[in-house]
């Protein structure tokens, strides 16, 4: 690895040394996410392969430029998983990509984050050091958590080169219902479900066409989902068929999100009790409740922050309209002060020049 880890960090120091900024990407299927990207590209495609596999441990290390679908393959043939779903955005996603976005998929509200399967990182900071963080077992964490507090920050903090994982062994059962009903009696219902012990693993509210339907998956032992299918009742839908739909809901490529058109696409994170939002249009709603997607034109992000605020949350503007830049206000809500010093000391500490990614999670940060 060396040989192909070695220049990178050259390179990293001399951008230091001239105050160039750099833009990190692997496969580049996140490119749309987060503020304008800035600086000279730096690819990690090159630093690519799974270093470590211990199928007992339930522990994966992998380069950060190993490609998803080739790291969830691998699991696949061993019977496990990536439990939180990373999306993948078109198929040149790759791992360290996804943790960098730290972003999960319609399994998260039940399975976890990304960053909660985040057991160690290695990566290259501002002033072009090889550093490791963590490790490749669960208990390993004294101090400050390094390794998961890099899940997320888009690449400001340090080139990833290698990530271990947590993973899991795939759920034996599995069901997908289907219900009409309200986003009100939806919500209800979910927050009912949510207090039993039922396999709940993901859910989808949407209204396609004034049809309002929730589809509800379940994941565990096989005698705990057919119970459960018992119990909710709901229309079964056929795993093999339902599969790929899960997939759309987890890339956002449902037929709701792609009829988007020039709209702006918000991400509003609230309560999972939260109630039926005062928004533009009826959402679609996941993470039980906790994830709500609203399409909307351009101008409406201050009227959506305050709807999340209300509820406990925030909004996020996940993708912009049609080419257009995103608004003075930023992609996301800004940090209250204490938080933004320490989100500005931590960039200062790892890259005291400002080199990697600038200005992609904050404008001047």
């Amino acid at each position: 690895m060396d040989f192909i880890l070695n220049p990178l960090i050259e390179r990293i120091r001399a951008a230091a040394d001239s105050g160039t900024a750099l833009r990190i990407r692997g496969g580049g299927s996140k490119d749309f996410y987060g503020e304008r990207l800035q600086g000279e590209l730096l690819e990690t495609t090159a630093l690519a392969g799974i270093t470590s596999y211990e199928p007992t441990e339930l522990v994966v290390t992998a380069l950060a430029g190993t490609p998803l679908v080739q790291l969830e393959a691998v699991l696949a043939e061993r019977g496990q998983c990536l439990p939180f779903e990373p999306p993948h955005f078109g198929g040149g996603a790759t791992v360290g990509g996804m943790v960098a976005a730290g972003l999960s998929g319609p399994a998260r509200a039940s399975a976890g984050a990304v960053r909660d399967y985040v057991l160690g990182v290695t990566l290259v900071n501002g002033s072009g050091e090889l550093l490791t963080f963590g490790g490749q077992v669960i208990k390993n964490v004294a101090g400050y958590d390094v390794s998961r507090l890099v899940t997320g920050t888009l690449g400001t903090l340090g080139l990833i080169v290698e990530v271990s994982l947590k993973v899991l062994p795939v759920a034996p059962g599995a069901a997908t219902l289907k219900f009409e009903m309200s986003q009100g009696e939806a919500l209800q219902r979910l927050a009912q479900w949510g207090g039993q012990p039922l396999p709940l693993n993901a859910s989808c509210w949407v209204d396609n066409d004034g049809v309002h339907t929730l589809y509800l998956r379940l994941r565990g032992a096989v005698a705990a989902v057919e119970s459960a299918c018992r119990t909710l009742g709901g229309e079964r839908q056929d795993n093999d068929t339902v599969a790929s739909d899960w997939n759309l809901c987890r890339d956002q490529r449902l037929p709701w999100f792609e009829q988007r058109g020039d709209r702006e696409l918000w991400r509003l994170a609230v309560a999972q009790t939260a109630p039926v939002l005062d928004l533009p249009e009826l959402p679609l709603v996941e993470w039980h409740g906790g994830q709500r997607w609203v399409r909307v034109e351009p101008g409406a992000g201050a009227a959506l922050r305050q709807a999340a605020a209300r509820a406990g949350g925030h909004a996020t503007l996940f993708a912009c309209a049609g080419g257009r830049a995103a608004p003075a206000t930023g992609r996301f809500t800004p940090l209250a002060t204490p938080l933004d010093r320490i989100h500005r000391e931590l960039k200062r500490q790892f890259d005291p020049k400002g080199i990697f990614n600038p200005g992609r999670m904050y404008p001047g940060f």
